[in-house]
């Protein structure tokens, strides 16, 4: 059965980010995950959640300078220490929070230096992966498409199968948004289920628009059909951002409920 965890930075932001945590535990989640906590301290974070009785399942590393357009620096040769930084970082709230999954994002390179990019990105998630085995956290790296972010190192599942197979014999897991895979290759049912033994978290959005499954034109219903009928045992993150408002947009988790799926995390009907 499928499990749906609310992305808190992009749900339920008709509430300031620490009220998000509630709003989420009364329309019916236990579970929540998030791309950044990082702008509150991880005191306060935590706090938020206890008190809202939710568990918060996966957020990302530090990813450089977001509102100037870096996606992740992971891949970033010359910005080693302040990876190496943020992964401590990461783990300060990961231990507050109970978080036993992050999430590495490689970041944008020019073409011509994708090669040395690899490398940076290699050498940095073994030592993020090392310092996370320690704490009983794993590692998932997500694949972003390169119409929404050109030039973004991972672009699709097999680059990610690829550098999974790199750092073996450590082990770290794919962030498999559905959303990107789409807009990067589609073929969404036979990728998800090639890559299954590989893949640590999901995450949904439809195409266009990345709005709530049921706007666009992927088949949501057959994809997490499929998703379930395969034996995907991990989370699955709504992570878009809703066309109207956020309960407005959970309804196609409803119709999931009405149709009569069994589904713990899920809205109030």
């Amino acid at each position: 059965m499928l499990r749906f965890t609310p992305n808190l930075t992009m749900l339920f932001t008709e509430h300031a980010f620490l009220d998000r945590f509630a709003a989420a535990r009364d329309a019916g989640f236990t579970h929540v995950e998030l791309q950044f906590p990082y702008a509150h301290p991880p005191e306060a974070v935590a706090g938020a959640a206890r008190r809202a009785g939710v568990e918060v399942v996966l957020f990302n590393l530090p990813a450089g300078d977001w509102r100037g357009g870096e996606r992740g620096i992971a891949a970033l040769a010359g910005r080693e220490g302040e990876f190496r930084a943020g992964v401590d970082q990461a783990l300060r709230y990961a231990e507050a929070l109970g978080t036993q999954k992050l999430n590495a994002l490689a970041g944008v390179v020019p073409a011509a230096k994708r090669r040395e990019a690899l490398d940076v990105l290699d050498a940095n998630l073994r030592v993020a992966v090392e310092a996370l085995q320690t704490r009983g956290v794993s590692l998932v790296v997500e694949a972003i498409n390169g119409y929404d972010v050109p030039g973004f190192l991972l672009q699709v599942a097999g680059d990610l199968e690829a550098v999974l197979q790199r750092l073996e014999p450590l082990e770290a897991r794919m962030q498999l948004d559905v959303y990107h895979l789409q807009r990067s290759q589609g073929e969404l049912v036979g990728t998800i289920t090639r890559h299954l033994p590989r893949i640590g978290h999901v995450q949904i959005a439809d195409v266009p628009g990345r709005h709530e499954p049921g706007t666009g034109e992927i088949r949501y219903d057959f994809v997490l059909d499929a998703l379930e009928g395969l034996g995907y045992e991990g989370f699955v993150g709504l992570e878009y951002l809703p066309a109207t408002g956020t309960l407005a947009s959970l309804g196609f988790l409803a119709r999931r409920l009405r149709r009569g799926d069994s589904q713990p995390d899920r809205p109030r009907s």
